[in-house]
């Protein structure tokens, strides 16, 4: 009997082909030759280089006058699961003209900006932030916590649209939170290469966390966990990172733990000015340094950030942040450099 013809031929032949677990998935040489380029980011302020939009559209008609519940100062409703912040319905002209002007500013950047495919039917699509948790190498898909009693109600389901978006560019998807897990992305993110936080709340589960602590501890990064207060909902309602070493923080929501932990992982910090609007916390570093901002909600905090060598470019956006979120939650990068 030839070689070829015996049980051993395989043996063979494939200790001549052994497979190589090094370099890892993650590396950046690995992720072009299989993916076509590096994806992910090592950080929340590296410099931005794509990133996941959605333009309001039809979708906010939805929020109508008639939904006003003077007992909360809002439209909402609670079969659909959507609130509006105010008595009248949204100006949708103003909203997308708002958020025109955002992806304008990204794109002076240098920013490619991706918008999600087809049309999420929830007036929160345009919040892709809490759609993904984006890490070296990829991206955890989230599960989002509303579900409207009607088909297309609720947040759950906008998920969907943005995994078919993220895998028509190529993104390795590294997880999604599934089972009982619950978490969306505004309350996730990166202090530095090795740390990262999640804000759990009733919208972010101890489950989900689990589930991005193992895609986190394959990279060697370290999870805290900080629970929310009250009904807070994320995580960028407290803390985001706008260089290396700095974090704006409201400190009317932060644990004294957690600013020791910052001050041991010699993160300064820039509280949120008492006289703004806490909602200018929720700005998006563009890189080291370097923030949009939503200047309606306050110069004070700016102020801060600029005495602190932040570049601040100031952005209206207070139409699209009677809807819930702001400039941080209307964007999901996809990549960032490492500085």
């Amino acid at each position: 009997m030839t070689l070829r013809d015996s049980g051993q031929y395989y043996h063979e032949v494939l200790k001549r082909i052994p497979p190589r677990a090094f370099p890892a998935f993650e590396d950046p040489v690995m992720q072009e030759r299989v993916w076509g380029r590096r994806w992910g980011v090592y950080n929340d302020v590296g410099t931005l280089r794509t990133v996941l939009v959605h333009r309001p559209g039809d979708e906010i008609s939805l929020m109508t006058a008639d939904r006003y519940d003077p007992t909360i100062e809002a439209l909402i409703d609670d079969d659909a699961q959507w609130y509006w912040r105010g008595e009248r319905a949204p100006d949708l002209t103003r909203m997308q003209t708002e958020h025109d002007a955002l992806v304008a500013a990204l794109r002076r950047e240098g920013v490619e900006v991706v918008q999600v495919g087809s049309s999420p039917t929830d007036p929160k699509a345009m919040f892709t932030r809490d759609n993904g948790v984006v890490v070296p190498g990829g991206v955890i898909v989230c599960r989002m916590g509303p579900v409207g009693t009607a088909p297309g109600t609720g947040r759950r389901g906008e998920e969907a649209f943005v995994s078919r978006t993220l895998a028509g560019l190529g993104m390795p998807v590294l997880r999604t939170i599934h089972g009982s897990g619950l978490f969306e992305g505004g309350s996730f993110a990166l202090l530095n290469e090795t740390v990262a936080v999640a804000g759990l709340s009733y919208r972010q589960n101890e489950e989900a966390a689990r589930q991005i602590e193992e895609v986190l501890a394959v990279q060697g990064i370290r999870l805290l966990r900080v629970p929310l207060a009250g009904h807070a909902l994320h995580l960028d309602g407290q803390l985001v990172m706008v260089d290396h070493d700095l974090a704006l923080i409201n400190i009317e929501r932060t644990p004294y733990w957690f600013l020791e932990t910052l001050r041991e992982l010699k993160i300064r910090v820039v509280e949120v000015h008492h006289a703004d609007n806490p909602r200018v916390l929720n700005c998006l570093a563009v890189r080291p340094g370097k923030v949009l901002l939503a200047i309606n909600n306050g110069d004070a905090t700016a102020e801060r950030l600029v005495a602190h060598g932040v570049e601040v470019v100031p952005l209206d956006y207070a139409e699209c942040q009677q809807n819930g979120g702001g400039i941080h939650c209307s964007t999901l990068p996809l990549v960032r450099e490492r500085h």
